[in-house]
């Protein structure tokens, strides 16, 4: 399977639109499934299509970014 390419199919409230996009670089990064459903907002959906990582939390190889000096690191 290649996490650079998605289609969708979108319902604009006056029919259907076939989404297709390839990234050039990276790949698609998906929320969290959470009770069986991944939800997204209104914010992120155009996020993902533009290739934002939307997960809540990090993966197992990355590291989280360095706090800002004088704050304390959120998790």
């Amino acid at each position: 399977m290649r996490a650079d390419r998605i289609r969708l199919l979108v319902w604009d409230g006056t029919g259907v639109r076939l989404l297709a996009k390839r990234l050039e670089d990276g790949e698609f990064r998906w929320p969290t499934i959470e009770d069986g459903l991944m939800r997204l907002s209104a914010a992120q959906f155009p996020a993902l299509l533009e290739g934002a990582r939307l997960a809540t939390r990090p993966l197992a190889n990355e590291t989280p970014a360095p706090a800002l000096p004088g704050r304390a690191a959120t998790q």
